[in-house]
This record gives C-alpha cells, structure tokens and sequence, in this order.
C-alpha cells in the first residue's frame, strides 16, 4: 500500500507528542499503586503530642528537626481528626471504624479493650502476605482475645496498659532498662523505651527485607505520655525557658524526633526509603505542651502558657484542640516526596482504607469501613470530601449521654455537644458560640448526629470479654485496671496499689472450657512476690533523669476474701503474710461477671487488683 503520509505530516506528530508529554510531566506527579512490589508500611504514632508540639507548625520553642525533614517531603493533613484520648484513636486507626463502633471509647473500665469481631489493619496486612509487627503501646486489651498477637501481629514487643507506671505494666518499670511483653513472654531490656522500640523495629525491618518480604510496622510510642521520664540531656535545653510548660514532655519528644532521624538514615542507607510508605502521627492533643489557667476548665479552656498552634483545649477536650492533630505521608515510589498541604476534613478512620488503596491490599467482602480513602486527595481530587461529616468524641461512661463530649465537624464548622457552634474560618480559637444565628444549620447537625448515633447505639450491647481457661492463654492475669465500676476510673495506676485504693468492679469473662479453676486474688502483681499486707518499697530516683521516686506502700490489712462468679460465691479467712488468697471453683462454659472483695480490718471492702484465673 502506498504511504500517503509526507515528511511534514511526521514532523507535526511528533511535535504533537513531544507537546503531550510535556504536558504530562509538568503535572503533578499522581499516586500510583505499584503491583508488582508491593510497599512497605510504617506507621509512627507518637502519644501525647498535638498538633502545636513541631517546630514545622509554627512552635518557637521546641526542635524536631527530623520530623521537621519529614514534613517538608510529605503530603502533610492540616484538618485531620483523631478521638481525644490514647485508645479510641489507636481503634479507630487500626480499624477504619468509629472508635464507638469498635468498642473502645474510653481509656479503662474494661472498655480500651477491641471487640473480638474487628478485623485490624495487621490482620488484613497479614492476609496479603505481609510480615507485621508492633513496636510499643497497644493499648487495646492485655488479655486474649484482644492482645496484639491475637489481632494479627506476628512481632510483638509492647508495655502492658496505656502507659509506663499503669497497672498492667511490669511493676517499677520507670522508661529505663525495663521489662516488656515480647511475643507473649516478660523479657528485659537495656536501655531507654522508646531506643528500644525503634530499634526492634528497625531489626524487624531489616529481617524482612533479607526475606524479601514486605513489613507492616507499627510504632506507637509511649512517649511523650506522662509520667514524663526521660534523660536531663534532652530536657536540659528546655528548662530555663519561662514560656515552656514542661521542659520532660519537650524532653520526650526530642528523644522522639532523634530516632525518627535513625530510622529515616536507616531506610535511606538500606534503600527502603523508595519504597516504604512512612506514616507520621499522633493520638490525641497535647497533654503537657499547653497550659491552661486552673480557674478554667483544664482540658477546655483557653492556652495561656506553651503554644498549641492557635486552638482551644487539650488532650480529652471536645475542643479543636483535644482532636486536631498532625498527619504526614511520604513515600518516593508513590510519588509522595514533596511537602504539600492537604486542607480537606479528614480523620483517623480514612488511614486504613488509604492503606488498602495505596497496596493495593486484598479486603473481606464483609468489611465496611467508617472512613474512606485519601488517595484522591493525594491525587487532588476533594470532590468526595467537600461535604463530608466527621464526629469525634470521649464518651468515658458506661450509659453514653446524648451528644455529650461531642465534636460534629463539617467543613470548618463545628458543633460541640449539640449546643455551640463555631466558624473556624472566624473563630479559629472557638471563642464565640454563634449556634443562636444559624438554627437551620444547627437542625441540619442534629439530624446528621441523630442518624449517626442511631447507627452507632445498637453497637453498646455487644461488650469485650477476656476469656479464660482457653488455650491461647492459660493462666490469664486480670487487671483492676479493666474493672466494669461506677467511678469514673478504675484503679489504673500503680499508685492506686501502693495507696490501697478503696474501689471494686467486676470484670467481663468468656469461661472456654468447663472443669475446675483455680482463682489467685493479689493485692500486689506476681512479679513482685509482695504479701498481702506487705508496704511495697519505694522505686528510687534515678540519677540524671527526671524519674522520681515512688511513694512507699501502704500495708492493709486484708482479713476475708471473697469471690462471685456465675452462680457460685465463696469466702474465706486470709492469711495476709501470703502472697496471694486461692479458691479452686468448677465453672461452665460462657460468658459469666467476676467480682472479688478483700475485707479489711476497718470493716472497709475493695476488690483484689490481681487476679490470676487457671483452668486446671
């Protein structure tokens, strides 16, 4: 056939193409998923430290100058939500559900525990073929079937609780040289908690990359959670400043940025960088970074000391302040590398859907999540966020209040417990409350909070039980610190034992196996090998950190013990020279109430705070 094209006809398609490609290249890069290899995952989420606690978001006084690096290469969240307090968030993140959803909705009284059915991030990473790993706080349940290894997590290295010093933690742990649970066992280890977890971490890494196989790491800190220990090397800078509320919590944080600078050295020189989707967060406001008047409302008032990047409240506050927090992503191959501001509403929930998307990960039909994926607003695509409705909240009691400790927020309106409105794009610090100059708006709020509440009530039948007598663990150690009780928190520190808080609860147990139990009640934990009566020793100071020293144990003395479980209840006189009080009971297979009691010679009554439950 003849060509009928000529050379001048050529020419022009090919400076059409040359045109084209131009074009393309000076366009944004967009995400992409790469199939082939599939991207590694690190999930960094620091406790405690708010959106105001990084030199890169405008604090004078504090220096993260790798987090700051981090920041300048990320697509960076400026409206990202999370729940006020350490556990909601850690469920909803882990989940993609509303905390409430997932069962978690306050920090102790049994319910920091995950419900049994929640499929977590790890679960689904692991499914598709991925090594996982955590590396620090949990903070969702120290009892099966709710612990880490139970929820998908092959590489486990955690403190027990919420925090360094609660009650699930090994006793006197002070940050250094302490002992943790290592894939289901106490292990010491050398050096400071938070070395420790990003250097597991990294040994995990690098595991997995001699296996070829891709890693889901996990790194939620403890750190900067009170009590606020650390090296005076870090803290030292920050003391003789009179506009810093807390040099130690700074102090936290810095050891924080310096490991961070570690493992992006680590990455870069390994070459995992390319291809490793780095994930930077926190879980809540600031605890310690902000001050606020004592004749205001600790977590709702207005900051007078520190710098909390221009908003209202702190850590557990319903406030912008409570909840607003930094998210940073970075990932080369992903085309993610430079620093860009991401202005749309977003929260917590929206990270595992992200990570689904971006790995292009396998999910259960059966799985719906709360919150959607940003990859369009990486790819700059807000369409499906304009108008969306995200509510955060700390409910903390067992009988939820309507709207109560409640933030609706859509665009930049907020609405906090059904009754005050604000405009940040006016009011950024949510000083004047203009809920009586837009009634419609406000009724259009409470039919959005009415249908999501209606979603979510249905949920609070369904409670966490810790079961015993199975074989994944047996014995199984429960904690005061999980106690179903009417005060506002159950005995969650290890000073409550010292003091001999006088408090009860019940917990909530599955039993697995018929047969007979043996049931250990303690006043101190095991590892102490403390009588009954015993006056715990005070833990020391230590030498050039800021780790004080412990107050000394009160002796009580504990003359009867009792117990109630399914339809069976014992007493028994106690020798308080003992380390604990044993009753052996046959009990039935389901879900039954535990209460102890220890009496006093007073007369006075408080539960046991240990108890160890064995099938025989």
């Amino acid at each position: 056939m003849k060509n009928n094209f000529k050379p001048t006809t050529y020419s022009f398609l090919i400076l059409c193409c040359l045109i084209a490609l131009s074009s393309c290249s000076s366009k944004e890069k967009k995400v992409e998923v790469i199939k082939e290899e599939k991207p590694n995952v690190i999930l960094i989420l620091v406790d405690d430290q708010g959106y105001g606690d990084i030199a890169a978001l405008g604090n004078p006084y504090i220096k993260t100058p790798h987090i700051d690096a981090l920041h300048d290469t990320s697509a960076r969240f400026t409206d990202y939500h999370v729940n006020p307090t350490c556990a909601p968030t850690r469920a909803a993140l882990l989940t993609g559900h509303n905390a409430n959803r997932a069962g978690v909705w306050h920090t102790v009284n049994g319910r920091s525990i995950l419900l049994e059915h929640e499929t977590t991030a790890a679960e689904i990473m692991k499914d598709n073929g991925y090594a996982t790993g955590i590396f620090g706080k949990w903070h969702l349940g120290d009892n099966y079937p709710s612990r880490p290894q139970d929820k998908g997590f092959e590489e486990v290295l955690v403190l027990g609780g919420g925090g360094i010093e609660q009650t699930m933690d090994y006793w006197d742990n002070d940050y250094f040289n302490d002992t943790y649970h290592h894939n289901g066992k106490l292990e010491k280890f050398e050096g400071f908690c938070t070395d420790i977890w990003f250097d597991e971490a990294m040994k995990f890494m690098a595991d997995n990359k001699a296996k070829n196989k891709p890693f889901f790491c996990y790194l939620p800190t403890n750190a900067a959670h009170s009590p606020y220990f650390v090296d005076d090397k870090y803290s030292d800078p920050y003391k003789d400043n009179e506009n810093i509320p807390n040099a130690a919590f700074y102090g936290l944080i810095a050891n924080v940025d310096e490991n961070i600078g570690k493992l992006t050295e680590y990455l870069n020189t390994s070459g995992l960088m390319d291809n490793t989707i780095l994930i930077f967060m926190t879980d809540n406001g600031t605890s310690a970074g902000a001050q606020i008047p004592k004749t205001d409302n600790l977590l709702d008032g207005f900051v007078t000391k520190g710098f909390n990047a221009g908003m209202r409240g702190i850590k557990a506050s319903k406030y912008e302040g409570g909840h607003r927090v930094p998210l940073f992503i970075h990932w080369k191959d992903g085309g993610i590398t430079v620093g860009k501001d991401i202005d749309a509403l977003t929260a917590h929930y929206d990270v595992l859907p992200t990570l689904i998307d971006l790995c292009d990960l396998e999910v259960k039909q059966d799985i719906k999540f709360d919150g959607q994926s940003l990859k369009p607003l990486l790819n700059g695509d807000d369409s499906n966020f304009k108008d969306r409705i995200v509510i955060t909240n700390s409910q903390r009691i067992d009988v939820p209040e309507f709207w109560r400790r409640t933030s609706l927020m859509q665009g930049k309106w907020r609405v906090v417990d059904g009754t005050e409105l604000y405009d940040l794009k006016t009011d950024p610090e949510q000083r004047t409350n203009i809920a009586d100059q837009y009634p419609e708006k406000m009724a259009e709020f409470r039919a959005a909070y009415d249908t999501w509440w209606a979603d979510l009530l249905p949920g609070y039948s369904v409670l966490p039980r810790i079961y015993v007598g199975d074989k994944a663990e047996n014995p199984t150690t429960l904690y005061c610190h999980d106690w179903h009780t009417e005060k506002a928190a159950s005995p969650w520190h290890q000073r409550h034992i010292r003091e001999g808080f006088i408090d009860n609860g019940y917990w909530l147990l599955k039993v697995s196996e018929s047969g007979a139990y043996t049931l250990k009640l303690r006043r101190y934990p095991e590892e102490t090998h403390l009588a009954l009566n015993a006056e715990a020793p005070i833990r020391p100071a230590l030498e050039g950190t800021s780790v004080r020293a412990s107050k000394k144990g009160k002796a009580l003395n504990i003359e009867k013990a009792r117990i109630k479980i399914q339809d069976k209840e014992e007493v028994k006189d106690v020798d308080a020279s003992q380390e604990y009080v044993e009753f052996t009971i046959d009990l039935e297979p389901g879900k039954t109430n535990l209460q102890t009691w220890f009496t006093l010679d007073n007369k006075e009554e408080l539960g046991a705070y240990y108890v160890s439950v064995e099938k025989l």
